[in-house]
């Protein structure tokens, strides 16, 4: 049997969330337009009869500008020392030489495939030869590989690219769980994804999720969740008129929760102020950073 860790790595807008989800068939990590979705590693498991892949989809890599970001990027350099194979996701609307030079510091050691994603998003093929003979000169390279998250486009190939370059051994997981967290972590970040949906401009990124209360009963799960912002003004901006988004946020979440957890929910959710967070070690490791 083949086992290994496949994680992915990339800028914030490469799609590496949506590409996890196609991956696995399930909506594993939280997707949004906005950059800087994902702040865990979160780990999606494929297990079939010949195989068993661990993905790990990792934050975005930026340049840490406070303490959570330093968490998120702990996040990555985690998941540089357990990872069998590299996936180096690549928007190909972005600049080749910029991408690069944050591949070249990951210094890897062991094989990564470039996944050139978004193809759905350019017409012609001459960009994409153009991409594949950058990034197949590139010494990190074991080969390149166009698809589209979005679309499921190239995937197939993609996994058995994967799979040819898994090393042998047991499982580490057993059962057929999809993932290592509990599913407050999904909960909470269910949540937040309304978030990001609802809200523009710096509200998202200044917002945390944590779920005090998961009841699960026969026929309900009661849930009790508050939603951290750093100023008052942004708590007003949540809960909206007469509690008006608030209302809309709480039942977008209860739905995609229902649908996940396949149970009747009673979300209840308050919005919390807690200043500069962020920077706060004690807030930051309450809130699972």
């Amino acid at each position: 049997m083949k086992s290994g860790f496949v994680n992915i790595f990339g800028k914030p807008n490469a799609g590496k969330s949506t590409l996890l989800n196609a991956l696995i068939g399930e909506k594993m990590a939280i997707v949004s337009h906005k950059v800087q979705t994902t702040r865990h590693r979160i780990k999606g498991i494929l297990n079939t009869d010949e195989y068993q892949i661990i993905f790990s989809d990792t934050p975005g890599i930026i340049d840490p500008r406070y303490k959570l970001h330093e968490k998120m990027m702990q996040a990555v350099k985690s998941s540089l020392e357990d990872a069998d194979i590299a996936l180096l996701i690549v928007d190909v609307n972005d600049d080749p030489e910029e991408i690069n030079e944050i591949f070249k510091k990951l210094h890897l050691k062991v094989p990564a495939l470039v996944v050139l994603n978004k193809i759905d998003t350019i017409k012609g093929t001459e960009k994409i030869e153009t991409l594949t003979q950058f990034f197949a000169a590139q010494p990190y390279c074991r080969e390149v590989l166009p698809v589209s998250a979005l679309k499921h486009a190239g995937l197939d190939v993609l996994l058995q690219k994967i799979i040819a370059l898994l090393p042998e051994g047991a499982p580490f997981y057993e059962g057929d769980d999809l993932s290592d967290m509990p599913v407050k972590f999904f909960v909470s970040e269910i949540i937040r994804e309304k978030v990001f949906e609802l809200f523009h401009e710096e509200i998202p990124y200044h917002t945390a999720v944590l779920v005090q209360e998961y009841k699960e009963k026969s026929t309900l799960t009661k849930i009790r969740a508050d939603i951290i912002v750093q100023r008052e003004t942004q708590k007003s901006i949540i809960l909206g008129d007469q509690g008006s988004m608030i209302k809309k946020l709480g039942t977008l979440a209860r739905q995609d929760i229902e649908a996940f957890i396949g149970n009747k929910v009673f979300l209840e959710l308050y919005v919390k102020v807690r200043p500069k967070w962020r920077d706060n070690d004690l807030y930051l490791k309450e809130y699972g950073y």
